[in-house]
């Protein structure tokens, strides 16, 4: 029966002519993983903010685009994932907008450039107002998100996910934000993008400690399988005391803020996401642990973004 369900896949696009609802294409941009796009920019025009005035069309422009891309990203993977069999009616954590709902795949495809378009139109604008050299930039991150699942070798088939997620959607995306508004990269500035570059890399490790039978079975060859389970969760609990002495290290080295400690209010969140993989062997019942991860990540960067406006306006 599913044999048959997806050969109708390949040779049509579609599973059934329903007409998709907005649910549809909201679950497509899988929404609750978006902050992981939104987080960065935020903490990135924060830590500007500290010597330098906010420009906010550039703050709105770098959302935007920045939530577009990843947007676009998810659609990617949701096609190349459909192409490639390793996506069903089953399967857990995905939009599902293909295999569940009728949404041809062509469109789903042809939605993720249009999302890169638009994208490119605020890139544009935000060159014109600071440096083309931003559009290099920009090309290289959006290659990044299309070859993340798309092309011969895709990087989520390798052990190099976590470190392509910390860096695009951490380290590049925080200091790009921040250039923007400042104009020049600092050496505070990429310290303070370390933490939550360890994170994004953190929600990759988590998807695919959920996802590792699964992607076991698929040949894929992620960091997770290479480690098995229970190291794999454990590697994710150090991720997360990184980011925490990280927080305390620069208190104490370049005397940061005291108000970054607002970040110890994510512990909770941290601990839950722990305790709700331990044990744990089907990829439902790591569901909630996923999304524990994720929400740590919004917390965490969150928190982090608002001590430093704290600081700034105190």
């Amino acid at each position: 029966m599913e044999e048959r369900m997806n050969n109708s896949h390949d040779k049509l696009g579609k599973v059934t002519p329903s007409k998709p609802t907005w649910q549809v294409w909201w679950r497509l941009l899988r929404p609750h993983t978006l902050t992981a796009s939104f987080v960065p920019v935020f903490l990135g025009t924060m830590v500007a903010l500290q010597n330098h005035t906010l420009h906010f069309g550039l703050f709105m422009a770098m959302m935007i685009a920045s939530i577009l891309i990843q947007s676009a990203t998810n659609m990617f993977n949701e096609y190349y994932d459909f192409k490639r069999g390793l996506d069903h009616a089953e399967s857990v954590g995905i939009g599902g907008a293909i295999v569940r709902d009728g949404v041809s795949a062509r469109t789903v495809l042809n939605l993720a450039f249009i999302f890169f378009g638009i994208a490119i139109l605020l890139g544009i604008y935000i060159c014109l107002l600071t440096t083309w050299w931003i559009a290099v930039i920009g090309t290289i991150c959006m290659a990044a998100g299309y070859f993340y699942t798309g092309g011969p070798y895709p990087i989520a088939y390798t052990p190099f996910g976590e470190i392509a997620a910390g860096i695009f959607m951490g380290l590049i995306l925080v200091l790009l934000s921040f250039y923007i508004q400042a104009e020049v990269i600092t050496a505070d500035s990429v310290l303070l993008s370390i933490p939550i570059s360890i994170l994004v890399g953190g929600i990759l490790m988590a998807n695919n400690i959920r996802d590792l039978v699964g992607d076991k079975e698929k040949g894929r060859q992620t960091v997770a399988i290479l480690l098995g389970h229970d190291k794999a969760v454990t590697s994710l609990e150090l991720m997360f005391i990184v980011s925490y002495l990280w927080i305390v290290g620069l208190i104490v080295t370049i005397d940061a803020s005291l108000w970054l400690l607002l970040v110890l209010l994510s512990i909770p969140k941290a601990y839950k996401a722990i305790k709700l993989f331990e044990g744990k062997t089907k990829a439902v019942e790591m569901v909630d642990a996923m999304k524990a991860t994720a929400q740590m990540h919004t917390q965490f960067g969150s928190l982090m973004a608002i001590g430093l406006l704290v600081a700034y306006l105190v």
